[in-house]
């Protein structure tokens, strides 16, 4: 569809002496540039990475498995290779970015390899929480959910109740002593901020999270849409974690960019 700025810039320059001929080339230029900028829209609605926010351009930078440190996993919990961060799922517990981090985005694509499965990526982890883990427990921090579809259907079956309290489609809570005030939809207890869409992605497929956390409000893009986060973090400073929880996960394309 042709804007009405390139109309008036055509008649501008034919009114400068410009030939007619010459109008109507830019014209049919513009037309083309139109065309494209469609095209690659439709082509990007039609990929797994929908989101706009893609980790390209200043600042941002990949982060591997070098700019972790393990906590309370085994030593085979997680391994990296072609930009993938593989992870077993055993034991329970979390590995850790180097840095503190305070104001940053982060992108990375995520799926689970058996249905039911569960991990997280926490933002803001306290040092204090870290330090005393033991395998099979998890640290203090503002948790990002990654949980496969199927977990609420086998709740469900397994205790007769209705999965009310969370939810598989990106559920931003604060864990133990953290805290933070959720955006709506907030669960029953107050504590989670809820998707407002439900955008996951079936086991094995590939899922995409854009999360910004900055100045104690984080907030959470599934697959190219905003659905949830919270204000009013704390910590609202901390270390970045990725969780191992009892199921195969992988994680890959994590780009991290800081911000003041």
């Amino acid at each position: 569809m042709m804007s009405r700025n390139t109309f008036d810039r055509a008649d501008a320059a034919s009114q400068i002496g410009l030939t007619r001929d010459f109008a109507m080339q830019r014209l049919i230029t513009a037309a083309i540039v139109v065309s494209s900028v469609l095209v690659t829209a439709a082509q990007a609605d039609q990929a797994v990475t929908r989101a706009v926010v893609d980790g390209q351009g200043p600042g941002w930078r990949d982060v591997t498995g070098d700019d972790f440190l393990n906590v309370n996993c085994a030593d085979d919990t997680w391994t990296w290779k072609d930009g993938v961060a593989y992870c077993t799922g055993q034991p329970v517990g979390v590995i850790r970015s180097k840095k503190i981090l305070t104001n940053f985005e982060l992108v990375l694509q995520w799926r689970h390899m058996r249905p039911a499965g569960n991990s997280g990526v926490f933002v803001w982890t306290s040092e204090a929480s870290l330090k005393p883990l033991k395998p099979g427990q998890l640290p203090h921090g503002i948790e990002v959910q990654v949980l496969d579809l199927g977990y609420e259907t086998r709740y469900e079956k397994q205790t007769g109740k209705k999965a009310d309290w969370f939810t598989s489609h990106g559920d931003v809570f604060p864990v133990g002593e953290s805290k933070m005030k959720p955006f709506p939809p907030v669960a029953p207890n107050g504590r989670r901020s809820f998707p407002s869409k439900r955008l996951v992605r079936d086991v094995t497929l590939w899922n995409h999270y854009y999360i910004r956390a900055i100045n104690g409000e984080v907030r959470l893009w599934v697959n190219g849409e905003e659905v949830s986060g919270g204000t009013a973090c704390d910590p609202k400073s901390g270390f970045l974690c990725l969780e191992s929880e009892g199921s195969p996960v992988e994680f890959r394309n994590l780009r991290l960019r800081e911000l003041p």
